[in-house]
C-alpha cells in the first residue's frame, strides 16, 4: 500500500485528538514528523515520528510529502505558504485563514505549485450532520422552507487561549471557530446564499472576542437559514431544525467522537469505533403520500473522522475528489467576512 509520509505542525489538543490517531491507524499514512517546540509528549504514542522544534526545521529536514497545519489560525497563512513553497501538499485546520484575501493568495500559490490544499472540515463526518443530510435527501420533508443550525456551549469563564479570546487578535472568536463549521454545513446543505444579516458580539464583555453570533442566510428560493451559537446555553436546543412543505425534522447534536478520542479511544480503520447511541436522537414528523401524518423517533448512524483521511488518501492515490478543497472553503470565509460587516453596520450584506 502506498505510504503518504506526513508531518504534523503541532501536538496540542488538535494534534492529539483530531489528527495523530487517524494518521497512525490509517495504513496509507506514516506520521513521520511532529513539531513540539519544547516537549516530547508525542514519543509515547508515536515513537516512529521524529520531533522537530519548529515548522521551519521540519520543512527543511523531514522526508514528508503532506503537512498538517494545525496551529492557531493567526499562523495559518504563514505556515501554509511556507509548506507550499517547500513543495508540500497541505491540510489546514479550520478556519482556513483570518480573512478571504489570505485564503485566495494561498489557493493561487497551491495552483501554481500543482499542490493540493484541503481544509479539515471534520464536522462533515459527524453523525448528526450526516443524519440531517440523509433525511433531506430522502425528500420526505418536501421543499425546505426554513432551517436552523446551532452549536451551543456553556462556557462562561475565560479559557485562557489568547488566539481564541483576545478581541484584538484577528480571527479570534466563535464566529471563526464554531461559525466555520455551521457555515460550512449550511453551504453543503443549501449552497451559497444571496445575502445575510448578522449579530455578532461578546456576551462575556468587550475584553473578550465574540462568543455569540446569529446569522440569517437568505436564498433565491425564499429559503431562510439561521446559524446560531452561544456560550451561555446550559440547556441544549436541537442542533438542527429543518422545516419543509411536508414536514419537520429535529436532530440533536449527538456526535461524541471528540470526547471519546480525548478519553483515549482508538479510531479503528475500516470499522465503526464510536459508542452506540443509547436512545433515539431525532424526531421526524411529516405527511406521507396518503397525506397522513407520520411521527417517529430516529437514530443517527455513527460518524467517522477517519473518512476524511480516507478521502485524502483516495485523492492522492486514485485521483478521486478532494475533500473540502480550499477554493470551496473560500466562499465560507466570504460569509464570515460579510457577517462581521453586517454586525458592524447593522445592515443586510449582499453576497
Amino acid at each position: 500500500m502506498q505510504l503518504v509520509k506526513t508531518g504534523l505542525c503541532a501536538f496540542g489538543m488538535s494534534g492529539k485528538i483530531f489528527h495523530a490517531p487517524f494518521l497512525k491507524e490509517h495504513p496509507g499514512f506514516f506520521l513521520s514528523a511532529i513539531v513540539e517546540r519544547s516537549r516530547e509528549e508525542s514519543k509515547e504514542k508515536y515513537p516512529e515520528a521524529t520531533i522537530y522544534r519548529s515548522v521551519e526545521e521540519m520543512l527543511q529536514h523531514a522526508d514528508i510529502e503532506l503537512v498538517v497545519v494545525n496551529t492557531p489560525v493567526q499562523t495559518h497563512f504563514e505556515y501554509v505558504k511556507m509548506a507550499l513553497e517547500a513543495g508540500k501538499n497541505v491540510i489546514v485546520e479550520k478556519p482556513f485563514t483570518v480573512n478571504v484575501t489570505e485564503a485566495e493568495e494561498l489557493v493561487k500559490l497551491a495552483e501554481e505549485k500543482s499542490l493540493f490544499l484541503s481544509v479539515y472540515q471534520n464536522r462533515r463526518f459527524d453523525r448528526d450532520y450526516l443524519q440531517v443530510q440523509k433525511i433531506m435527501n430522502e425528500g420526505r420533508l418536501g421543499n425546505i422552507k426554513e432551517a436552523e443550525i446551532r452549536f451551543d456551549r456553556f462556557r462562561t469563564e475565560a479559557s485562557g487561549k489568547a488566539h481564541k479570546e483576545n478581541p484584538d487578535a484577528t480571527g479570534s472568536g466563535s464566529l471563526h471557530d464554531l461559525g466555520s463549521h455551521l457555515i460550512d454545513q449550511a453551504t453543503q446543505y443549501f449552497g451559497f446564499p444571496k445575502k445575510l444579516f448578522a449579530d455578532v458580539f461578546s456576551m462575556k464583555g468587550k475584553e473578550f472576542a465574540n462568543d455569540y453570533f446569529e446569522i440569517i442566510l437568505f436564498y433565491q428560493n425564499d429559503l431562510r437559514v439561521r446559524l446560531k451559537s452561544s456560550v451561555f446555553t446550559k440547556e441544549a436546543h436541537y442542533a438542527y431544525s429543518i422545516h419543509g412543505e411536508r414536514g419537520s425534522f429535529l436532530q440533536e447534536r449527538t456526535d461524541n467522537q471528540e470526547n471519546e478520542l480525548a478519553s483515549g479511544a482508538i479510531p479503528e480503520y475500516g470499522n465503526d469505533w464510536t459508542q452506540p447511541l443509547k436512545e433515539p436522537d431525532g424526531i421526524l414528523n411529516f405527511f406521507n403520500e396518503n397525506k397522513e401524518t407520520e411521527r417517529m423517533l430516529t437514530s443517527s448512524e455513527p460518524g467517522n473522522y477517519m473518512n476524511y483521511y480516507q478521502q485524502i488518501y483516495e485523492f492522492i492515490v486514485f485521483g478521486y475528489a478532494l475533500p473540502s478543497p480550499a477554493e470551496e472553503i473560500i466562499r465560507n470565509m466570504k460569509i464570515i467576512d460579510a457577517a462581521l460587516e453586517s454586525s458592524d453596520t447593522e445592515k443586510v450584506v449582499y453576497l
